[in-house]
């Protein structure tokens, strides 16, 4: 039996499905056309006991409402003036999700540099979460709520590229937040040039950290 969108983002724990991600290819359907990049990084964010989690304690208001919904829900925030992607991972009631860090772009590099405003290296473009929705042209709320199987905003779940190795790293940006600071809950595709804070002597730049 097919597992439907749902299903697929409340099969398992947070911790898998942030890896599982990896190679996914996420789909924008904008006003310049359809854009799209394979998931490179990743975060998890594990509900109330994560105390750098926007449900953290059971806190719940309009801002983080996604993250009551269903999995396969987009959540959509903003932080520093910047607009950052989630996807909800858990039943209703459960509010878990991965944060989308970093995007190799596939459909419309070109658009997506137009939309950073400014010439820049190409691995300088989707590396980060702030940067690749501004790459996307997603610069508003709107699709917050949505859900990643019908809205402009989809996941593909078949066409997707495998990683050679995955890595785990603490999460970037994580104040004070006890053992949550140093938790190994941030994956990417290991030596991928479009993976945030990636130093370049570490890069491969032959198959970017792909199997064939």
């Amino acid at each position: 039996m097919t597992m439907t969108f749902t299903e697929y983002f409340e099969q398992t724990d947070t911790i898998t499905i942030a890896q599982q991600l990896l190679g996914k290819q996420l789909f924008y359907q904008g006003p310049a056309g359809l854009l799209s990049g394979y998931i490179v990084e990743t975060e998890a964010y594990l509900g109330e006991k994560d105390q750098a989690a926007h449900a953290f304690a059971g806190h719940r208001s309009a801002k983080n409402e996604a993250l009551y919904h269903a999995g396969g829900t987009i959540y959509i925030y903003t932080i520093y003036g910047q607009f950052l992607l989630n996807v909800i991972t858990q039943p209703e009631g459960v509010p878990q999700g991965v944060l989308i860090r970093g995007l190799q772009p596939n459909l419309g590099q070109e658009v997506m540099q137009l939309n950073r405003r400014q010439p820049r290296s190409v691995f300088d473009l989707t590396n980060g979460p702030g940067k690749l929705m501004a790459a996307l042209g997603i610069q508003d709320l709107s699709l917050n709520l949505q859900s990643y199987a019908t809205s402009a905003l989809t996941l593909s779940l078949t066409m997707e590229k495998r990683p050679l190795a995955v890595n785990a790293a603490p999460r970037i940006g994580i104040g004070d937040k006890g053992i949550w600071k140093a938790a190994p809950l941030r994956f990417y595709v290991a030596h991928n040039p479009f993976v945030s804070k990636m130093p370049k002597r570490a890069m491969n730049l032959e198959n970017y950290g792909w199997q064939s």
